[in-house]
Formats: C-alpha cells, structure tokens, sequence
C-alpha cells in the first residue's frame, strides 16, 4: 500500500465516523416506526446545527494520547488522562454515556483498570463508537489493532463492552488493508470469543443482511431479531454492533446506505451510524464518500470532552497516519 491510499483510506474511515455520528444523533432512542413518523424517510442532514457526538470526541481524543505516548501506551496512562481531561468535579458529564460517567466515578474512587471499567454499563458501546483509530494504527493488523482497543478498553468497559471494541477495530484494520467483505467478518469474528453475545450479534446481524431482499426488510428484521427494545437503554454494545455489521451487509458495503440505513432504524444510531460509517470509509476512502455527507462534518463541539473542542477532524488523520507510516516505514512506500 502507498502513503497516499493508506492517508486516503485513514481519512475515509475517520470522516465516515464523523458523518456517521452526526447524522446518527437526531434519531439516537427512537424507533423506525417514530422516525418514520416524524421525518419520513431520512435520507441526508436535516439541520445546520447537527454535529458529532460523544462517538467523534473520544476518538480524537484517544489519538491524541496515541500521538503523545505511542503504541504501547498502558491502560494505567490512559485512565490518568481520564482524570485529568474529562473529569470536571461540578459538571454532570453532559454528552457523555453511562459507561463514561460510571468509569470516571470509579477511577475517581481510586479504582484503576480494569476495575474502572467494571461497572454495571460495562457492556455498552462507549469503546465500539470510537475503536476505528485502533484500526487506523495497525492497518492490516487486526489481532494487534483489537489488542490496542483492549488496553483502551479496559479503563471504561468489561467483557462484551470490550468485544464490541475489539471487533470494530479488527474490522477497520481489514478494511484498511483492502480484505474482502468476507476476510473482513472472517477476521472480526476470530478477534472476539465465539460464546459471546457479541460474535452471536454480529454473525446473525451478517446473515439477515444477505438474505434480506433490500435495505428496508433488513432494517425490519434486524429490528425485530437483534434489537433489545424491551431494555430502556439502546447503548448495548452487541446490539448496537451487529446492527452496523447488519446494515453493511444488506447494502453491499454500500457507504450512503449503510450510513442513512442505520438512521432511518434508530435505537443507539449515532453510534451504529459511526461503525458502519468508519468502517466502509477505511475500505472505500475518502474520495468515494459523498461530498454532500464529508462536507459538513469539519470539527467537534466539546460537548462531551472540552479539551476537544474546535479540534479538526484533518488533523487527527495527519496524526494516525504519521503514527502508523513511523512505524511502518519498510512497509509502506
């Protein structure tokens, strides 16, 4: 792989993670049956003023630790920085999940990995939103680049909350590296135990997606199958994972489909919307996602993590990717 594929691919996977948050947002809790109700069918940006979530934030956030410390970086210096750049004694985390808010109530207990990460939110998809960066470091890589998401991980998530993250990142990495969509699930379902809830999601998430006949019976029977509507919370990782595999399948990988698909079904979709977003992204590139989507999305807020506010979305490609060519330099010419 060239420099200029590997930073094209880098920064589809990243700004596909971006658009896909953003546009996931304003159906985040809702159903398809309410969203159909309400806007019809989605199909692009419905305000000005809808930007990234929580899901972007982290994401640079962690590559900002990546380019400070390197790869072999320790969950011990990643919960230190929890404390010191999230952590606001006199705010209630606004824009953060319940695994976010749970872990920095627990690293402030004096609590550190992985008890940090072992609370009742363990299994929540707070590390699947932004594990495309550990894809993004080892490209190819995907046993390493789960690895990655498991020292991560283990700060804020526990069991099937780690899965999730490990599974996007080997997937990313795949992508990454031009596999297949089979070596990709192939490689996504060796890098998670085969008695988890999550490899059970994910494979028959994959399944519904190729037998359906289009993307709306997929989105029906993918509601129907995997979704835990009779949980109040939608932030479930193996949930909200396969879903994304579901809707990548049943759009053959398709970026604008797959993206608006998990949209239009709701339930955690800023966070399915950025899965599948970053992982076609790393396989297509940038220059393949529609300008109308990669057009808006620029920088975050700081909603969630203030230090990151107003932090460009380009500048986080340019680290990951200096990261990894560093690294890489006999492989990558």
């Amino acid at each position: 792989m060239n420099k200029e594929t590997l930073f094209d691919c880098i920064s589809g996977s990243l700004y596909g993670l971006a658009i896909g948050d953003a546009l996931g947002a304003l159906t985040e809790g809702m159903n398809p049956d309410s969203i159909s109700n309400k806007y019809g069918i989605i199909t692009g940006f419905q305000s000005q003023d809808q930007v990234g979530t929580d899901d972007t934030e982290f994401t640079l956030f962690y590559i900002e630790l990546l380019q400070k410390y390197g790869l072999n970086i320790s969950s011990e210096t990643i919960a230190k920085h929890w404390i010191e750049d999230i952590y606001h004694p006199s705010e209630t985390y606004k824009g953060a999940g319940f695994s976010e808010v749970l872990t920095l109530r627990n690293l402030k207990c004096g609590l550190l990995p992985p008890e940090s990460g072992q609370h009742v939110h363990s299994w929540s998809d707070g590390l699947a939103m932004c594990a495309a960066v550990f894809g993004c470091a080892y490209p190819g890589q995907a046993e390493k680049a789960a690895d990655l998401a498991s020292v991560f991980g283990r700060v804020s998530h526990h069991g099937e909350g780690i899965f999730g993250g490990r599974a996007v990142a080997a997937a990313v990495s795949g992508a990454l590296s031009g596999d297949d969509w089979n070596a990709i699930y192939k490689s996504v379902l060796n890098s998670i135990p085969g008695d988890s809830w999550t490899y059970h999601s994910i494979q028959k998430s994959i399944k519904i997606g190729e037998t359906s006949d289009d993307l709306q019976s997929a989105i029906k029977s993918l509601y129907d199958e995997i979704v835990c509507d009779y949980y109040y919370w939608s932030d479930l990782a193996p949930e909200a994972v396969g879903l994304s595999f579901g809707l990548m399948s049943a759009s053959k990988g398709d970026f604008y489909k797959s993206v608006l698909g998990a949209v239009n079904l709701g339930r955690d979709a800023d966070t399915v919307a950025a899965i599948a977003g970053a992982i076609i992204g790393a396989k297509i590139g940038y220059k393949k996602i529609p300008d109308d989507l990669k057009n808006r999305v620029d920088s975050v807020p700081g909603r969630c993590i203030r230090s990151m506010a107003g932090k460009k979305i380009i500048e986080a490609v340019e680290s990951i990717f200096d990261i990894v060519v560093k690294g890489k330099e006999d492989q990558i010419v």
